[in-house]
């Protein structure tokens, strides 16, 4: 036990440095560091067992435990569950989780709930099972003490990693954001699984417009986004850029492509440039931009393309939706749960095999590989019929606003808390 405490302490001081480490070591010997630091972790799991739930050992209510401030998808993620337990009325709280990595974390708009304290019996933990193990140790485990732990989790593929299973460990039950993942997870776990989706207000894009941006006003604009930060492979932006070639001519005066770039490194923008070599057509925006900026860029374009090759929610889909902007998607994953041909542009796809491990993407599995010809397709289409794209921009901000909405959401968390309770 005494051990298990002095590795706590060294994970939390590794913590106070972070910004100093941030600015005088290069990010990947960061990482190759956190991994250590996980990997060292999880054999110490075994023996150091949170006690289990006791209702009356705290206070009725939530402690929110996630990257709150984080600019980065799973950031988002954690503020649209904090967004359903608000709209649901339970008391909560939140703790702001952050390690050391090239993430930025700026967003405040949670602030006003942030106490880096754990007052309620409940835990709603959104922190990927890869770190949980760490977050264990660097939390301590006093935190999940006497309380009902719940993941939040999101995951891609069919099958859940097995080096993930240990963080199975450390929780009571298991929520994600969409049937897809949940029926993942299942079968990994006897545990409790449940679909919570977000809570989805239209976003606020503010008032910027195309100029902001630098982008031309008389042009039909087509955006794709990635995160070099994330993994490319599943993302494949690559798709996207080779679905606009064949939509639009190099020489083309009256349509461009906009490529948003997170975290920009040299060898992609190379790649890039490489397959776009005569396209002058092509606005590339490597800045970083915070949430509302971000929000006005997708909205003040005329179509927004994800070839993904699998989702575990699709949150810039359901953004450019609810914002008016026709979505062009693979037609597989989480996403077709809040899309479909009605309201989206929805791109057939075959299945491929992974033939070597992408980051937590092992081998071996399969994901969709989206037709790029029939994307193309829809790029004419949205850009030569207006009729059609004013009917799916309509179709889509009503499908999110009903299967999203806040108060349905917030019904499925009460529901289930007061599940928790009565069982306990």
């Amino acid at each position: 036990m005494k051990r298990f405490y002095i590795e706590a302490a060294l994970v939390n001081f590794s913590e106070k440095i972070r910004p100093i480490l941030v600015r005088l070591l290069p990010i990947g010997m960061l990482r190759r560091a956190k991994k250590g630091m996980i990997d060292s972790s999880v054999s110490k799991l075994k023996t150091e067992k949170y006690a289990p739930f006791s209702r009356s050992s705290h206070p009725d209510g939530i402690n929110l435990i996630g990257y709150i401030r984080g600019e980065i998808g799973l950031g988002q993620s954690c503020r649209l569950v904090a967004e359903g337990i608000w709209e649901s009325g339970l008391d909560f709280t939140v703790y702001n989780y952050d390690l050391v990595s090239a993430i930025r974390f700026n967003d405040h708009s949670w602030d006003h709930k942030i106490t880096d304290t754990a007052p309620y019996n409940i835990n709603i933990i959104h922190i990927n099972p890869y770190e949980l193990p760490l977050a264990y140790l660097r939390i301590g485990r006093e935190t999940w003490d006497k309380r009902y732990n719940v993941a939040f989790w999101l995951w891609e593929l069919e099958k859940f990693p097995e080096q993930w299973k240990n963080a199975l460990d450390l929780v009571d039950e298991i929520w994600t954001p969409s049937e897809f993942a949940s029926a993942s997870i299942k079968k990994a776990t006897q545990k409790p699984v449940y679909t919570i989706p977000y809570a989805f207000r239209t976003p606020d894009k503010g008032t910027y417009a195309r100029k902001d941006f630098g982008l031309p006003e008389d042009k039909f604009l087509v955006l794709c986004m990635y995160d070099c930060n994330s993994f490319i492979e599943r993302k494949n932006p690559m798709a996207a850029i080779r679905a606009f070639k064949k939509a639009f001519p190099a020489d083309a005066q009256d349509a461009g492509l906009v490529i948003k770039i997170n975290n920009p490194q040299e060898k992609d923008f190379k790649k890039i440039r490489s397959e776009l070599a005569g396209y002058r057509n092509v606005h590339y925006i490597d800045s970083i931009l915070d949430k509302t900026k971000t929000n006005a860029l997708i909205a003040c374009v005329d179509a927004y393309v994800t070839l993904h090759r699998s989702e575990g929610f699709g949150l810039v889909p359901a953004e450019a939706m609810a914002l008016g902007t026709p979505v062009i998607a693979t037609n597989w994953s989480s996403n077709t749960e809040f899309m479909d041909e009605n309201t989206a542009c929805m791109v057939d796809f075959e299945f491929i095999t992974i033939e070597k491990d992408q980051g937590p993407y092992a081998a071996g599995n399969r994901w969709a590989d989206a037709n790029v010809s029939q994307a193309a397709d829809y790029m004419r289409k949205l850009y030569e019929d207006d009729e059609y794209r004013s009917k799916l921009i309509e179709n889509a901000k009503n499908s999110i606003s009903a299967t999203l909405a806040p108060k349905r959401i917030a019904s499925l968390i009460q529901a289930r808390v007061d599940e928790i309770y009565s069982a306990n």
